[in-house]
């Protein structure tokens, strides 16, 4: 049977998020085999050695810019960790609402990558936690990224690439031609806050925050993570 492997972004500061992540995930896909990106834990294995201040918020000197989370650059290490078959990375701030194994019947082999394929400008200057609002094209496209680690573009990206290309390279995908690019339904990435709620979302992304973070005043759909906190 084909199965989908789960990396899911890591952030000790949203300690909280990534937990109800991987239990809302686990509550619509029991067997789910999930593995956290941890900087840590993968400088320690050698896959990422990028340099970065993390004495103020996070700044990547080979981006020369602010990074808002720990796994801005390590989610691109998916494919290459994987190696074979579909391979799911999603941000820490998420609840799934239903099992992304009902993606598989809709994928197209001929793809290196599915994302829900945004497109809107920020109107907020700052997200989450006093984090800069960062604007580039595709946006929040790599936020949600399915993989079809199997597909000879992804053999594209290396370590070298993963450690030394500029984080907004990489956001936008620039190892892949456009037409290698697939599109999920809308659905599988509602940006909660920013986009009107589909009439049957699939998954949950809290991409301006939530409950977990110490300042967040309550805003409307806040139930929706505090059901997948129990």
């Amino acid at each position: 049977m084909v199965s989908v492997k789960h990396y899911i972004g890591y952030d000790d500061r949203e300690r909280d998020a990534c937990t109800v992540a991987v239990k809302s995930l686990l509550r619509v896909s029991p067997q789910a085999d999930i593995t956290l990106l941890d900087i840590d834990q993968l400088a320690a294995q050698g896959l990422l050695r990028r340099p970065v201040d993390k004495r103020g918020p996070m700044y990547d000197f080979m981006s020369n810019a602010n990074a808002s989370t720990d796994f801005a650059i390590s989610r691109f290490l998916v494919p290459i960790i994987c190696q074979q078959g579909w391979a799911m990375f999603t941000d820490c701030d998420v609840v799934f609402l239903a099992d992304p194994h009902e993606l598989l019947r809709q994928v197209n082999p001929s793809k290196a990558v599915y994302v829900v394929k945004h497109r809107y400008i920020p109107k907020e200057g700052i997200k989450m936690d006093g984090q800069i609002q960062t604007i580039y094209s595709k946006k929040n496209w790599s936020s949600v990224m399915l993989f079809n680690c199997d597909h000879p573009a992804n053999r594209r990206l290396s370590l070298v690439d993963v450690n030394e290309r500029r984080g907004l390279d990489l956001h936008q995908f620039y190892w892949l031609h456009e037409s290698e690019i697939g599109e999920l339904p809308a659905e599988w990435n509602w940006l909660v806050g920013v986009q009107p709620k589909p009439d049957a979302p699939k998954l949950a992304h809290f991409t301006l925050g939530g409950p977990w973070l110490p300042t967040w005043k309550q805003s409307e759909h806040d139930e929706l993570w505090w059901e997948a906190s129990r």
